[in-house]
C-alpha cells in the first residue's frame, strides 16, 4: 500500500518526493476522551445539591456540542443531495441502463458498507480532519481538510477533486485517501464543487479552481507547504482539475486577467482514469448510461464539448505558451476501465509530449475504474 502512494509523488521531483518519505509509518488515530472529577461521597447533602445545581447550570460539553452540530450539518447536506436526486430523476426520467447502473452501484455500496461505516466514523469523530472549510460563496463551496498527527515541520499537500460522474461527486468521497495519506505525514484537501443539475461544467471548474486557489493561498496556515503543492483528480475529478489547471495556464500565458494563484505553485499533477476528449466520449457514455442529452446539458451543449477536452486544447496552436507553463504531468489508468477506457489517457500524453509538455503515462493491467483508485491507497 505505502509503494503504491509512493509512486504518486516520486515524478514531481527528488527533494520533494525524499520530504514525503521520510515518515511512511502507519500513525494510529487517536480518540480524545474528556475526563471530568468525581465530587467527594462525604459532602453533606446541602453542598451536593449546590453542586449539582452548578452543574446543572454549566454549559454542555464541547464534544457534545461538536456532535450536535455534525448531526445538524449531516441533515442539511442529506436533504440537499436527497433534493438534488429528486430533481435530477425528474430530468432524466427512467431508462432501463441508468436504471441498471443505479442498481448495480446500490448493491456494490451494500458490500462495502462494513469498510464505509469505519471510514465514516474517523471522518465525522478524528480531530485530523477538519471538515466543511468554506472556500467561496457558492452553494457547495467547501472542502475537507486531513491532517497528519505529528504538527512538526511543513506538510506536503494534495488538492484532490473526487469522482462522481459529474452528477454524484462528493469531497467525502476522497476520505479514505486523505485518512491514508495523513498518516504518511502528508496533509489533503478533498474539493468539493457544485454537480449537476445544481451546476454545469463551467461551474464545476471554476469551483475546483477556487479550492486550489484556497490552498494555495492558505494551506501555510494549517502548517502545509506552500511550495509542495500537488494536484490530484480523479475519473470526473480528473477531468475537472485537468481543467481548471489549463485555464489558468491560459489566463497567465494572455496576461490579461488578474490571478488568484498560479499553475506555478502546483508541483506536479495527477490524474486517475480520466477523460480529457469529450468528443470521442460522447457515444462512449451514451451506450453506458449517461445519455446523451443529459451529458450535453452537463456539459453545456455540443458546441462547448472543445472548450472542455484539455486534450484538445493542448493540441490548438494558440495555446503553446500556456502549455509550457504546467508542472510535471502524470496520469494513471486500469486498461480494464470500461468506464473510461484507457487510449483516453494515452492519447492525451501523446498530445502533451507533442507540445512540449513533461507528461508520462502509467497503466495499471487488469485494473478496472475503481481498483485503480483503491490499488492506489
Amino acid at each position: 500500500m505505502a509503494s503504491e502512494t509512493d509512486c504518486l509523488l516520486r515524478h514531481a521531483s527528488s527533494s520533494a518526493a525524499e520530504d514525503v518519505a521520510q515518515d511512511m509509518d502507519a500513525k494510529p488515530l487517536l480518540s480524545r476522551f474528556l475526563s471530568y472529577p468525581i465530587a467527594n461521597t462525604n459532602m453533606n447533602p446541602q453542598r451536593r445539591r449546590r453542586l449539582s445545581a452548578q452543574l446543572a447550570s454549566a454549559p454542555r460539553p464541547l464534544r457534545q456540542q461538536s456532535f450536535g452540530r455534525d448531526i445538524g450539518h449531516a441533515a442539511k447536506e442529506t436533504y440537499l443531495i436527497t433534493s438534488l436526486s429528486f430533481t435530477l430523476l425528474q430530468y432524466l426520467g427512467v431508462g432501463y441502463r441508468w436504471m441498471t447502473r443505479l442498481l448495480a452501484l446500490g448493491c456494490y455500496a451494500m458490500l462495502l458498507m462494513p469498510g464505509f461505516l469505519q471510514v465514516a466514523l474517523c471522518y465525522f469523530f478524528s480531530s485530523q480532519v477538519r471538515r466543511s472549510i468554506v472556500y467561496g460563496d457558492q452553494p457547495r463551496n467547501r472542502l475537507d481538510l486531513y491532517l497528519p498527527a505529528n504538527s512538526d515541520g511543513k506538510k506536503p499537500v494534495v488538492v484532490f477533486v473526487t469522482g462522481g460522474a459529474w452528477i454524484i461527486g462528493y469531497k467525502a468521497w476522497g476520505s479514505l485517501l486523505g485518512l491514508q495519506l495523513a498518516e504518511r505525514d502528508i496533509i489533503v484537501a478533498c474539493v468539493d464543487y457544485r454537480n449537476f443539475p445544481q451546476g454545469t461544467i463551467s461551474d464545476m471548474v471554476k469551483d475546483a479552481s477556487e479550492g486550489i486557489s484556497y490552498i494555495c493561498n492558505n494551506i501555510a496556515d494549517y502548517g502545509g507547504d506552500p511550495n509542495r503543492i500537488y494536484l490530484m483528480g480523479q475519473s470526473a475529478g480528473a477531468h475537472i482539475s485537468s481543467c481548471a489547471l489549463l485555464e489558468q495556464a491560459i489566463k497567465e500565458s494572455k496576461k490579461e486577467e488578474s490571478i488568484s494563484w498560479s499553475v506555478s505553485q502546483i508541483k506536479a499533477y495527477f490524474g486517475l482514469s480520466g477523460g480529457y476528449n469529450l468528443i470521442n466520449l460522447v457515444d462512449h457514455f451514451d451506450n453506458r448510461g449517461l445519455y446523451r442529452s443529459i451529458f450535453l446539458s452537463i456539459m453545456e451543449g455540443e458546441e462547448s464539448l472543445h472548450q472542455f477536452s484539455p486534450e484538445l486544447k493542448v493540441k490548438d496552436p494558440s495555446n503553446m505558451n500556456a502549455v509550457s507553463l504546467l508542472p510535471p504531468i502524470t496520469l494513471f489508468h486500469g486498461t480494464a476501465d470500461y468506464s473510461i477506457p484507457s487510449d483516453a489517457s494515452k492519447i492525451f500524453v501523446d498530445a502533451l509530449q507533442k507540445a512540449g509538455a513533461q507528461a508520462e503515462l502509467i497503466l495499471y493491467d487488469g485494473k478496472t475504474h475503481t481498483d485503480l483508485f483503491l490499488q492506489l491507497l
